[in-house]
Protein backbone atom coordinates (compact mmCIF):
# COMPACT_ATOMS: atom_id res chain seq x y z
CA UNK A 1 0.00 0.00 0.00
CA UNK A 2 1.52 3.59 -1.40
CA UNK A 3 -0.09 6.13 0.15
CA UNK A 4 0.78 10.25 0.05
CA UNK A 5 0.61 12.98 2.45
CA UNK A 6 -0.32 16.14 0.76
CA UNK A 7 -0.40 19.38 3.93
CA UNK A 8 0.88 22.66 4.19
CA UNK A 9 2.41 22.00 7.38
CA UNK A 10 4.43 19.23 9.38
CA UNK A 11 5.77 19.39 12.25
CA UNK A 12 9.36 19.25 12.90
CA UNK A 13 9.96 21.41 9.67
CA UNK A 14 7.14 24.27 9.47
CA UNK A 15 4.11 24.17 12.02
CA UNK A 16 1.33 26.95 13.35
CA UNK A 17 -1.18 24.83 14.88
CA UNK A 18 -2.06 20.73 15.12
CA UNK A 19 -2.27 20.24 11.39
CA UNK A 20 1.67 19.77 11.63
CA UNK A 21 1.83 17.89 14.65
CA UNK A 22 -0.86 14.92 12.76
CA UNK A 23 1.08 15.00 9.72
CA UNK A 24 4.57 14.73 11.65
CA UNK A 25 3.18 11.99 13.66
CA UNK A 26 0.54 9.87 12.11
CA UNK A 27 2.94 8.70 8.53
CA UNK A 28 5.42 7.07 11.43
CA UNK A 29 2.42 4.91 12.71
CA UNK A 30 1.35 3.94 9.67
CA UNK A 31 4.98 3.36 8.28
CA UNK A 32 4.80 0.67 11.22
CA UNK A 33 1.89 -1.11 10.11
CA UNK A 34 3.91 -1.83 6.60
CA UNK A 35 2.69 1.45 4.66
CA UNK A 36 4.44 3.03 2.07
CA UNK A 37 4.24 6.34 3.17
CA UNK A 38 5.08 9.77 2.44
CA UNK A 39 5.01 13.58 3.08
CA UNK A 40 5.01 16.38 0.89
CA UNK A 41 4.98 20.18 1.69
CA UNK A 42 5.35 23.12 0.29
CA UNK A 43 8.71 24.48 0.75
CA UNK A 44 9.02 27.77 3.09
CA UNK A 45 11.58 30.20 4.02
CA UNK A 46 10.94 29.83 7.97
CA UNK A 47 11.69 25.92 7.53
CA UNK A 48 15.15 25.75 9.92
CA UNK A 49 18.44 25.45 8.43
CA UNK A 50 18.96 22.38 10.04
CA UNK A 51 17.06 21.05 7.47
CA UNK A 52 16.77 22.82 4.65
CA UNK A 53 20.58 22.58 4.84
CA UNK A 54 20.13 18.57 4.65
CA UNK A 55 17.60 18.63 1.65
CA UNK A 56 18.41 16.62 -1.44
CA UNK A 57 17.83 18.31 -5.36
CA UNK A 58 15.63 15.39 -6.60
CA UNK A 59 14.32 17.36 -10.21
CA UNK A 60 12.42 20.16 -11.36
CA UNK A 61 9.10 19.93 -13.25
CA UNK A 62 7.38 22.86 -14.40
CA UNK A 63 3.96 23.67 -12.98
CA UNK A 64 0.86 24.63 -15.22
CA UNK A 65 -0.90 28.20 -13.35
CA UNK A 66 -3.77 28.84 -15.66
CA UNK A 67 -1.64 30.14 -18.78
CA UNK A 68 1.54 30.27 -17.40
CA UNK A 69 4.38 27.67 -16.34
CA UNK A 70 5.81 28.13 -13.05
CA UNK A 71 8.59 26.55 -11.93
CA UNK A 72 8.83 24.09 -9.24
CA UNK A 73 11.90 22.45 -7.59
CA UNK A 74 11.74 19.61 -6.14
CA UNK A 75 13.90 18.85 -2.76
CA UNK A 76 13.64 15.53 -0.88
CA UNK A 77 15.00 14.83 3.33
CA UNK A 78 14.48 11.43 4.52
CA UNK A 79 13.08 12.35 8.22
CA UNK A 80 12.58 9.57 10.88
CA UNK A 81 12.47 6.87 7.83
CA UNK A 82 10.18 8.90 5.83
CA UNK A 83 10.63 10.42 2.35
CA UNK A 84 9.51 13.90 2.84
CA UNK A 85 9.11 16.02 -0.45
CA UNK A 86 9.59 19.86 -0.76
CA UNK A 87 8.00 21.87 -3.57
CA UNK A 88 10.57 25.05 -4.38
CA UNK A 89 9.23 28.07 -5.43
CA UNK A 90 10.34 31.19 -3.96
CA UNK A 91 7.59 33.33 -5.62
CA UNK A 92 5.24 31.59 -4.12
CA UNK A 93 7.06 30.25 -0.11
CA UNK A 94 10.18 32.28 0.25
CA UNK A 95 8.19 34.40 2.39
CA UNK A 96 7.53 35.04 6.13
CA UNK A 97 5.10 32.89 7.61
CA UNK A 98 2.82 30.71 6.53
CA UNK A 99 -0.55 31.76 5.19
CA UNK A 100 -2.31 35.33 5.21
CA UNK A 101 -0.89 36.61 2.28
CA UNK A 102 -3.74 38.12 -0.74
CA UNK A 103 -2.72 35.66 -3.31
CA UNK A 104 -2.83 32.71 -1.14
CA UNK A 105 -5.36 31.57 -3.83
CA UNK A 106 -2.77 31.22 -6.25
CA UNK A 107 -0.05 29.78 -3.77
CA UNK A 108 -1.81 26.67 -3.34
CA UNK A 109 -3.31 26.57 -6.69
CA UNK A 110 0.02 25.94 -7.38
CA UNK A 111 0.72 23.67 -4.51
CA UNK A 112 -1.92 21.34 -5.57
CA UNK A 113 -1.37 21.15 -9.07
CA UNK A 114 2.47 20.57 -8.34
CA UNK A 115 1.86 17.86 -6.09
CA UNK A 116 0.82 15.77 -8.80
CA UNK A 117 2.69 16.63 -11.36
CA UNK A 118 6.02 15.97 -9.76
CA UNK A 119 4.66 12.33 -8.86
CA UNK A 120 6.31 10.79 -12.11
CA UNK A 121 9.26 13.13 -11.67
CA UNK A 122 9.92 11.27 -8.26
CA UNK A 123 8.60 7.76 -9.51
CA UNK A 124 6.24 7.18 -7.00
CA UNK A 125 3.20 6.16 -7.93
CA UNK A 126 0.79 5.94 -4.94
CA UNK A 127 -2.36 4.53 -4.44
CA UNK A 128 -4.03 6.88 -2.10
CA UNK A 129 -3.45 10.77 -1.91
CA UNK A 130 -3.82 12.05 1.66
CA UNK A 131 -4.87 15.53 1.16
CA UNK A 132 -5.55 17.66 4.61
CA UNK A 133 -7.39 20.57 5.17
CA UNK A 134 -7.90 23.06 2.38
CA UNK A 135 -4.56 24.33 1.75
CA UNK A 136 -4.63 20.52 0.23
CA UNK A 137 -8.32 20.27 -0.74
CA UNK A 138 -8.65 20.67 -4.77
CA UNK A 139 -6.26 18.00 -5.40
CA UNK A 140 -8.98 15.80 -5.74
CA UNK A 141 -10.56 17.91 -8.18
CA UNK A 142 -7.79 18.75 -10.39
CA UNK A 143 -6.97 14.61 -10.63
CA UNK A 144 -10.64 14.28 -12.09
CA UNK A 145 -10.22 17.56 -14.24
CA UNK A 146 -6.54 16.97 -15.55
CA UNK A 147 -5.18 13.81 -15.24
CA UNK A 148 -7.65 10.89 -14.57
CA UNK A 149 -7.48 9.70 -18.34
CA UNK A 150 -3.26 9.42 -17.54
CA UNK A 151 -2.57 5.94 -16.93
CA UNK A 152 0.01 6.84 -14.78
CA UNK A 153 -2.95 8.40 -12.07
CA UNK A 154 -5.98 6.21 -13.47
CA UNK A 155 -6.51 3.66 -10.52
CA UNK A 156 -5.20 6.40 -7.83
CA UNK A 157 -7.79 7.21 -5.32
CA UNK A 158 -8.26 10.04 -2.59
CA UNK A 159 -8.92 10.59 1.48
CA UNK A 160 -9.79 14.53 2.31
CA UNK A 161 -9.51 14.98 6.16
CA UNK A 162 -11.42 17.63 7.55
CA UNK A 163 -8.71 19.43 10.70
CA UNK A 164 -10.68 22.52 11.42
CA UNK A 165 -13.53 23.09 9.11
CA UNK A 166 -13.62 27.12 10.01
CA UNK A 167 -10.70 27.55 7.34
CA UNK A 168 -11.83 27.19 4.20
CA UNK A 169 -10.10 28.67 1.58
CA UNK A 170 -12.30 31.16 0.06
CA UNK A 171 -11.08 32.60 -3.09
CA UNK A 172 -12.82 34.41 -6.66
CA UNK A 173 -14.29 32.68 -9.01
CA UNK A 174 -11.77 33.56 -11.55
CA UNK A 175 -9.48 31.59 -9.82
CA UNK A 176 -11.26 28.11 -10.86
CA UNK A 177 -10.37 28.87 -14.70
CA UNK A 178 -7.58 31.55 -14.34
CA UNK A 179 -5.36 29.19 -11.89
CA UNK A 180 -7.06 25.84 -11.87
CA UNK A 181 -7.32 25.29 -15.15
CA UNK A 182 -10.74 23.91 -14.96
CA UNK A 183 -14.05 25.42 -16.82
CA UNK A 184 -17.64 25.79 -16.09
CA UNK A 185 -18.81 22.82 -15.26
CA UNK A 186 -16.68 22.08 -12.08
CA UNK A 187 -18.08 25.45 -10.32
CA UNK A 188 -20.85 23.69 -8.85
CA UNK A 189 -18.50 21.43 -6.95
CA UNK A 190 -16.83 24.62 -5.48
CA UNK A 191 -19.22 27.11 -5.59
CA UNK A 192 -19.74 29.25 -2.35
CA UNK A 193 -21.53 32.25 -2.80
CA UNK A 194 -20.53 33.13 -5.92
CA UNK A 195 -16.68 32.40 -4.97
CA UNK A 196 -14.76 29.14 -5.02
CA UNK A 197 -14.60 26.97 -2.02
CA UNK A 198 -11.44 25.13 -1.30
CA UNK A 199 -12.37 22.89 0.80
CA UNK A 200 -16.17 22.14 -0.89
CA UNK A 201 -14.16 20.64 -3.36
CA UNK A 202 -12.25 18.42 -1.40
CA UNK A 203 -15.43 17.29 0.30
CA UNK A 204 -17.21 16.75 -3.15
CA UNK A 205 -14.32 15.28 -5.07
CA UNK A 206 -12.51 12.71 -2.80
CA UNK A 207 -13.35 9.05 -2.37
CA UNK A 208 -13.89 9.24 1.46
CA UNK A 209 -13.86 12.02 3.49
CA UNK A 210 -12.66 12.35 7.32
CA UNK A 211 -12.79 14.35 10.29
CA UNK A 212 -10.00 14.15 13.46
CA UNK A 213 -13.12 12.60 15.62
CA UNK A 214 -16.22 11.20 15.63
CA UNK A 215 -18.47 13.74 17.35
CA UNK A 216 -16.92 16.50 15.29
CA UNK A 217 -18.11 14.31 12.30
CA UNK A 218 -21.15 14.71 13.81
CA UNK A 219 -21.17 18.49 14.96
CA UNK A 220 -20.31 19.69 11.15
CA UNK A 221 -23.28 18.27 10.18
CA UNK A 222 -25.44 21.21 11.57
CA UNK A 223 -25.89 24.50 10.96
CA UNK A 224 -23.61 25.72 14.13
CA UNK A 225 -20.75 23.87 13.55
CA UNK A 226 -21.38 23.10 9.64
CA UNK A 227 -20.54 26.95 8.00
CA UNK A 228 -22.89 26.48 5.25
CA UNK A 229 -21.55 22.91 4.46
CA UNK A 230 -23.42 20.81 6.97
CA UNK A 231 -25.79 20.32 3.62
CA UNK A 232 -23.25 19.26 1.60
CA UNK A 233 -21.51 16.68 4.56
CA UNK A 234 -24.88 15.40 5.26
CA UNK A 235 -25.37 14.77 1.32
CA UNK A 236 -21.82 12.76 2.28
CA UNK A 237 -22.86 11.01 5.71
CA UNK A 238 -21.92 7.45 3.87
CA UNK A 239 -18.04 8.70 3.35
CA UNK A 240 -18.00 10.82 6.30
CA UNK A 241 -15.96 9.15 9.44
CA UNK A 242 -14.43 10.66 12.48
CA UNK A 243 -11.08 9.27 13.65
CA UNK A 244 -9.44 10.92 16.85
CA UNK A 245 -6.12 11.81 16.48
CA UNK A 246 -3.00 10.68 18.38
CA UNK A 247 -0.04 12.21 19.47
CA UNK A 248 3.84 11.85 19.05
CA UNK A 249 4.28 9.22 22.33
CA UNK A 250 7.67 8.51 22.03
CA UNK A 251 8.72 13.05 21.89
CA UNK A 252 5.86 13.37 24.59
CA UNK A 253 7.38 10.93 27.46
CA UNK A 254 7.42 12.29 30.71
CA UNK A 255 9.78 9.15 31.31
CA UNK A 256 12.12 10.60 28.98
CA UNK A 257 11.31 14.23 28.09
CA UNK A 258 14.56 16.04 28.62
CA UNK A 259 12.68 19.24 28.82
CA UNK A 260 10.77 18.97 32.04
CA UNK A 261 12.44 19.18 35.59
CA UNK A 262 12.45 15.45 36.85
CA UNK A 263 11.42 12.16 35.08
CA UNK A 264 8.81 9.81 35.47
CA UNK A 265 6.20 6.99 34.49
CA UNK A 266 3.24 7.87 36.98
CA UNK A 267 4.53 8.35 40.59
CA UNK A 268 2.98 11.36 41.54
CA UNK A 269 6.00 12.71 43.75
CA UNK A 270 8.03 12.77 40.96
CA UNK A 271 5.49 15.15 39.11
CA UNK A 272 5.26 16.77 42.02
CA UNK A 273 9.13 17.63 41.66
CA UNK A 274 8.03 19.69 38.55
CA UNK A 275 5.47 21.73 39.98
CA UNK A 276 8.29 22.95 42.34
CA UNK A 277 10.58 23.21 39.20
CA UNK A 278 8.10 25.21 37.71
CA UNK A 279 7.24 27.56 40.52
CA UNK A 280 10.37 28.21 40.98
CA UNK A 281 11.24 29.18 37.36
CA UNK A 282 8.53 31.18 37.12
CA UNK A 283 8.70 33.04 40.84
CA UNK A 284 5.44 31.76 41.92
CA UNK A 285 5.16 30.88 45.81
CA UNK A 286 7.04 27.09 46.20
CA UNK A 287 3.90 24.98 47.48
CA UNK A 288 3.63 21.61 46.46
CA UNK A 289 0.15 21.00 47.63
CA UNK A 290 -1.67 23.99 46.06
CA UNK A 291 -3.44 22.28 42.80
CA UNK A 292 -1.96 24.08 40.12
CA UNK A 293 -4.07 24.53 37.18
CA UNK A 294 -2.40 25.26 33.61
CA UNK A 295 -3.68 26.35 30.15
CA UNK A 296 -1.16 25.80 26.85
CA UNK A 297 -3.32 27.95 23.93
CA UNK A 298 -3.55 29.81 21.40
CA UNK A 299 -5.55 32.97 22.58
CA UNK A 300 -8.46 32.75 20.50
CA UNK A 301 -12.12 33.27 21.12
CA UNK A 302 -12.49 29.44 19.79
CA UNK A 303 -10.34 28.23 22.63
CA UNK A 304 -13.05 29.35 25.01
CA UNK A 305 -10.82 32.39 26.66
CA UNK A 306 -14.32 34.62 27.31
CA UNK A 307 -15.20 32.21 29.76
CA UNK A 308 -11.81 31.84 31.66
CA UNK A 309 -11.60 35.78 31.67
CA UNK A 310 -15.32 36.22 32.66
CA UNK A 311 -14.44 34.09 36.26
CA UNK A 312 -10.76 33.90 36.64
CA UNK A 313 -10.52 36.83 38.89
CA UNK A 314 -13.64 35.24 41.45
CA UNK A 315 -11.30 32.20 41.11
CA UNK A 316 -7.60 33.64 41.95
CA UNK A 317 -9.61 35.60 44.77
CA UNK A 318 -11.35 32.91 46.59
CA UNK A 319 -9.83 29.59 46.01
CA UNK A 320 -6.25 28.11 46.79
CA UNK A 321 -4.59 27.44 43.73
CA UNK A 322 -2.44 28.85 41.17
CA UNK A 323 -3.08 29.42 37.62
CA UNK A 324 -0.44 29.53 34.96
CA UNK A 325 -0.29 30.29 30.80
CA UNK A 326 1.27 29.72 27.75
CA UNK A 327 0.44 30.95 24.76
CA UNK A 328 0.12 33.80 22.19
CA UNK A 329 -2.87 35.22 20.06
CA UNK A 330 -5.28 38.12 20.41
CA UNK A 331 -4.00 41.69 21.94
CA UNK A 332 -7.15 41.92 23.77
CA UNK A 333 -6.23 38.10 25.21
CA UNK A 334 -2.38 39.06 25.89
CA UNK A 335 -3.12 42.37 27.18
CA UNK A 336 -5.88 40.73 29.62
CA UNK A 337 -3.58 38.00 31.02
CA UNK A 338 -0.77 40.56 31.54
CA UNK A 339 -2.70 42.75 33.64
CA UNK A 340 -4.51 39.45 35.78
CA UNK A 341 -0.91 38.32 36.40
CA UNK A 342 0.47 41.96 37.81
CA UNK A 343 -2.79 41.91 40.01
CA UNK A 344 -2.38 38.43 41.15
CA UNK A 345 1.65 38.29 41.21
CA UNK A 346 1.89 35.01 43.62
CA UNK A 347 -1.28 32.93 41.82
CA UNK A 348 -1.03 33.38 38.03
CA UNK A 349 2.08 33.33 35.76
CA UNK A 350 1.21 34.50 32.16
CA UNK A 351 3.96 33.65 29.74
CA UNK A 352 2.46 35.44 26.71
CA UNK A 353 4.94 33.58 24.47
CA UNK A 354 5.60 29.73 22.01
CA UNK A 355 8.15 27.75 24.05
CA UNK A 356 7.88 24.22 23.60
CA UNK A 357 10.24 23.12 26.40
CA UNK A 358 8.03 25.35 28.62
CA UNK A 359 4.69 23.84 27.06
CA UNK A 360 6.03 20.43 28.32
CA UNK A 361 6.79 22.05 32.00
CA UNK A 362 3.60 22.98 32.13
CA UNK A 363 1.88 19.97 31.57
CA UNK A 364 4.68 17.51 33.57
CA UNK A 365 4.23 20.53 36.45
CA UNK A 366 0.39 20.76 36.16
CA UNK A 367 -2.41 18.89 38.56
CA UNK A 368 -4.96 20.39 36.03
CA UNK A 369 -5.16 21.23 32.31
CA UNK A 370 -8.29 23.54 31.41
CA UNK A 371 -9.52 23.13 27.22
CA UNK A 372 -13.23 24.99 28.18
CA UNK A 373 -13.25 25.27 23.93
CA UNK A 374 -16.21 26.70 22.27
CA UNK A 375 -15.09 24.17 19.33
CA UNK A 376 -12.56 21.51 19.48
CA UNK A 377 -12.37 18.98 16.11
CA UNK A 378 -10.01 16.92 18.13
CA UNK A 379 -7.27 18.60 19.87
CA UNK A 380 -3.94 17.58 20.82
CA UNK A 381 -3.32 19.20 24.41
CA UNK A 382 -5.95 17.64 26.35
CA UNK A 383 -3.76 14.47 25.48
CA UNK A 384 -0.45 15.42 25.82
CA UNK A 385 -1.85 16.43 29.61
CA UNK A 386 -3.20 13.01 30.00
CA UNK A 387 -0.03 11.75 28.84
CA UNK A 388 1.73 13.67 31.60
CA UNK A 389 -0.86 12.80 34.33
CA UNK A 390 -2.06 16.67 33.95
CA UNK A 391 -6.35 16.22 34.75
CA UNK A 392 -8.27 17.84 31.81
CA UNK A 393 -10.63 20.11 32.40
CA UNK A 394 -12.99 20.44 29.25
CA UNK A 395 -16.04 20.99 27.39
CA UNK A 396 -17.84 18.71 25.69
CA UNK A 397 -17.24 19.19 22.13
CA UNK A 398 -15.80 17.46 19.33
CA UNK A 399 -12.56 15.35 20.22
CA UNK A 400 -13.22 16.91 23.80
CA UNK A 401 -15.63 14.89 23.86
CA UNK A 402 -14.17 11.56 22.81
CA UNK A 403 -11.11 11.71 24.77
CA UNK A 404 -11.74 12.55 28.05
CA UNK A 405 -14.23 10.82 30.31
CA UNK A 406 -15.79 12.56 33.47
CA UNK A 407 -14.45 11.22 36.62
CA UNK A 408 -17.01 9.00 38.22
CA UNK A 409 -16.04 8.65 42.24
CA UNK A 410 -18.08 5.73 42.98
CA UNK A 411 -17.13 3.46 39.77
CA UNK A 412 -13.72 5.44 39.72
CA UNK A 413 -13.86 5.20 36.15
CA UNK A 414 -12.90 8.72 34.17
CA UNK A 415 -9.65 10.67 33.28
CA UNK A 416 -10.82 13.88 33.69
CA UNK A 417 -13.69 16.70 34.08
CA UNK A 418 -16.95 17.93 31.47
CA UNK A 419 -18.77 20.47 31.65
CA UNK A 420 -21.37 20.67 28.32
CA UNK A 421 -23.18 24.02 28.09
CA UNK A 422 -20.54 27.13 27.16
CA UNK A 423 -20.66 28.80 30.37
CA UNK A 424 -18.17 30.24 32.18
CA UNK A 425 -19.63 29.25 35.66
CA UNK A 426 -20.58 25.53 34.80
CA UNK A 427 -16.63 25.80 33.91
CA UNK A 428 -16.12 27.36 37.38
CA UNK A 429 -18.06 24.54 38.83
CA UNK A 430 -16.74 22.12 37.11
CA UNK A 431 -13.09 23.50 38.15
CA UNK A 432 -13.82 23.93 41.38
CA UNK A 433 -15.36 19.84 41.57
CA UNK A 434 -12.00 18.67 40.24
CA UNK A 435 -10.28 20.96 43.29
CA UNK A 436 -12.07 18.81 45.51
CA UNK A 437 -11.09 15.75 44.12
CA UNK A 438 -7.41 16.48 44.05
CA UNK A 439 -7.65 17.20 48.23
CA UNK A 440 -8.99 13.25 48.46
CA UNK A 441 -6.01 11.56 47.94
CA UNK A 442 -7.63 8.53 47.10
CA UNK A 443 -9.84 9.79 44.56
CA UNK A 444 -7.00 11.61 43.20
CA UNK A 445 -5.00 8.55 42.81
CA UNK A 446 -7.71 6.51 40.67
CA UNK A 447 -8.20 9.80 38.39
CA UNK A 448 -4.61 9.97 37.85
CA UNK A 449 -4.06 6.13 37.49
CA UNK A 450 -6.66 6.35 34.76
CA UNK A 451 -4.91 9.38 32.77
CA UNK A 452 -1.53 7.18 32.99
CA UNK A 453 -3.14 4.02 31.58
CA UNK A 454 -4.69 5.25 28.38
CA UNK A 455 -2.92 5.21 25.01
CA UNK A 456 -2.29 8.12 23.02
CA UNK A 457 -0.45 7.01 20.53
CA UNK A 458 -1.41 6.32 17.06
CA UNK A 459 -1.59 2.78 16.88
CA UNK A 460 -5.68 2.53 16.87
CA UNK A 461 -6.54 5.82 14.61
CA UNK A 462 -3.56 4.21 11.90
CA UNK A 463 -5.42 0.81 11.45
CA UNK A 464 -8.37 3.01 11.05
CA UNK A 465 -6.96 5.32 8.40
CA UNK A 466 -5.76 2.21 7.01
CA UNK A 467 -8.93 0.44 6.76
CA UNK A 468 -10.12 3.42 5.11
CA UNK A 469 -7.34 2.83 2.39
CA UNK A 470 -8.11 -1.02 1.65
CA UNK A 471 -11.85 0.21 1.19
CA UNK A 472 -11.74 2.60 -1.38
CA UNK A 473 -8.39 0.99 -3.46
CA UNK A 474 -10.30 -2.55 -3.02
CA UNK A 475 -6.71 -3.62 -1.48
CA UNK A 476 -6.22 -6.99 -0.22
CA UNK A 477 -2.96 -7.30 1.45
Amino acid sequence: MKVLFAAAEAHPFIKTGGLADVIGALPKALKSAGVDVRVILPKYRGIPEKFSSKMEHVTVVHVPVGWRSQYCGIEQIIYDGIPVYFIDNEYYFGRDGVYGYMDDGERFAFFNRAVLECLPAIDFQPDVLHCHDWHAAVIPMLLQGHYRTNPFYSEMRTVFTIHNLLYQGVFPYEVLEGLLGLDSSYFNGVEYYGNINFMKGGIVYSDQVTTVSPTYSQEIRTPYYGYGLDGLLNSRSDSLSGIVNGIDTKSYNPASDPHIFSRYRSNLLKKTENKLGLQKELGLPIAPHIPMVAMVTRLVDSKGLDLVTRILDELLYYDDIQFVLLGTGDEIYERWFREAAWRYPTKLSSQILFNDALSRKMYAASDLFLMPSMFEPCGISQLLALRYGSIPVVRETGGLNDTVQAYNEITGEGNGFTFTDYNAHDMMYTLRRAVSFYNKPDHWKRVTKNAFAGDYSWNVSAKEYIDIYKEITGYIS
